[in-house]
């Protein structure tokens, strides 16, 4: 008899129990049954519930909501779907370009994006978070390596309202000296700090090996501290007038309303916005990232690190790459899920870490293929040792059936979720749309998922992983592992030293 099934039998022969003292001794006593059945060995049941997988349900067709397309007649390109089921709206302002932008100035489009809500129009930043506070609307700037985007979630009975300090937000920020002053500083700070943050410093050294020297992704797209402190008020609202412009501006609007409501409340609010002098023209990727003939490994030495931080991984793949499917399901398999072999490798079996993993960067032109975890000091040569095992043997070995279904369904089941919400259909949307897809791509995608065999995992995993020709980032003490690691023979070291990394 299981714990579970006594409890219940218990409970329902308790009726002796007739006085209150009766009934919590005999409480007492059932709990201390239950506890020592619960400490003794496990059960067959127990151990069959932990040791088997649950196998996933077949997942049911997509369903894509429909995308209403228009554009304004200032250049204003805009996407809307309804979605009824809450009195929500989220409208996405994408303009694009993002870090690519920066030229000569590494950290400018995040800095501009972070500057945004620092001051526009009437208000300050203080009294323009005050005023979305109380329209219950959530507003955010950010930028990465394609784009800048303005994001606003709002009830759908204070939308107007919200555009119009979302239209403060992109039309007319101020840029004040003041607060261009108080950023950069903040911003120095900040850059200060990822010295002692290894995780920073193994992305930071990451993209400066695997990327050379003229390539967008060589810098950090919060830029260094010469280019942040060269930050100014002019040079930031020059910045802001070449990129943030009707004609470089995508809309997305998702929720409770109509597409011509849509419409007609950007054209209320966007519409007349015009913009002076020429556009930025975002540069072709000239330098392109080379695949290394051999390992190579280069160490940040962090004395006294509690843990080392591994990044292992190469240039990686195009977005629109044939291979889009069958990549996400190797890499599934590999370290893009909970239950993926770098994980229940290193996490479940061996201890040596909280989560290990890897995946692909997505961008205009390809990032790279990362996989990488934070594992105990003592176990960093080991921990080398089985990621490149497991690196090795995707590409060696053919996938086991039941393995590749489960990699197959947890890529197809995670489409759906990418379409719940307000916010998440109108991610989905922007995303796609950085790579000139639309939404209906989802479902393409998941029929592309479907017909991934076993046979294709192993072509792209050998085609793509390439685990003798890697880069890897150790980020820890030196004295502690540096002679281990060096026994392992993966390739020349180069020591990297933490006030070059973090600049």
């Amino acid at each position: 008899m299981t714990p579970v099934s006594l409890l219940v039998s218990v409970r329902r022969s308790a009726p002796f129990a007739t006085s209150s003292s009766h009934r919590r001794t005999a409480s007492f006593s059932i709990a201390a049954a239950l506890l020592a059945l619960l400490l003794a060995a496990p059960s067959a049941a127990q151990s069959s519930l932990r040791e088997t997988t649950p196998v996933p349900g077949t997942p049911a067709p997509l369903r894509v909501p429909q995308v209403h397309a228009a554009r304004l007649p200032n250049g204003i390109a805009l996407e809307s779907v309804e979605q009824r089921e809450l009195p929500l709206v989220q409208v996405l302002a994408v303009f694009s370009g993002g870090a690519r932008l920066d030229g000569a100035r590494p950290g400018m489009a995040t800095f501009v994006a972070t500057m945004l809500k620092e001051g526009a129009g009437a208000y300050n930043a203080a009294s323009l978070q005050a005023q979305v506070a109380y329209l219950g609307a959530t507003l955010r700037t950010s930028a990465d390596w394609d784009e800048t985007t303005v994001s606003l979630k709002v009830p759908v009975r204070s939308l107007d309202s919200a555009l119009a300090l979302m239209a403060d937000v992109i039309m007319r920020p101020t840029f004040a000296a003041g607060d261009v002053r108080t950023q950069r500083d903040l911003r120095l700070a900040s850059l200060l700090q990822q010295r002692d943050d290894p995780g920073d410093l193994a992305s930071l050294a990451f993209a400066q090996t695997v990327f050379p020297a003229g390539h967008p992704y060589h810098h950090s797209g919060d830029g260094d501290s010469a280019s942040t402190t060269a930050l100014d008020s002019a040079s930031v609202r020059a910045f802001y007038r070449r990129t943030l412009r009707p004609d470089a501006a995508r809309f997305i609007v998702v929720g409770d309303l109509t597409h011509a409501d849509a419409q007609a409340s950007i054209a209320r609010h966007f519409g007349r916005w015009t913009s002076a002098g020429a556009a930025a023209t975002v540069p072709a990727v000239t330098v392109i990232p080379l695949r290394q003939t051999s390992t190579h490994v280069y160490f940040v030495d962090k004395p006294d690190a509690a843990q080392s931080v591994i990044s292992i991984g190469w240039p990686g793949v195009n977005r629109v790459s044939a291979d889009y499917a069958a990549l996400m399901v190797m890499n599934s398999l590999l370290g893009g899920s909970f239950t993926s072999r770098l994980n229940m490798n290193l996490r479940e079996q061996k201890g040596f870490t909280y989560g290990a993993g890897s995946g692909f960067t997505f961008r205009k032109s390809p990032g790279p293929f990362t996989a990488s975890a934070s594992v105990r000091t003592d176990v960093t040569d080991s921990s080398l040792v089985e990621f490149f095992k497991e690196l090795r043997l995707v590409r060696d070995t053919r996938v086991p059936n039941e393995e590749l279904a489960r990699a197959k369904a947890y890529v197809e089941l995670g489409l759906p979720g990418s379409l719940e919400s307000t916010s998440q259909v109108a991610n989905s949307i922007a995303e796609l749309a950085t790579f000139g897809l639309p939404l209906t791509d989802l479902s393409r995608f998941a029929t592309q998922v479907r017909a991934v065999t076993a046979d294709d995992v192993q072509r792209v995993a050998r085609r793509y992983l390439t685990p003798d020709q890697a880069t890897v980032v150790v980020v820890g003490d030196r004295a502690k592992v540096g002679a281990s690691i060096e026994a392992l023979k993966l390739g020349p070291i180069t020591i990297l030293e933490v006030t070059k990394v973090a600049r």
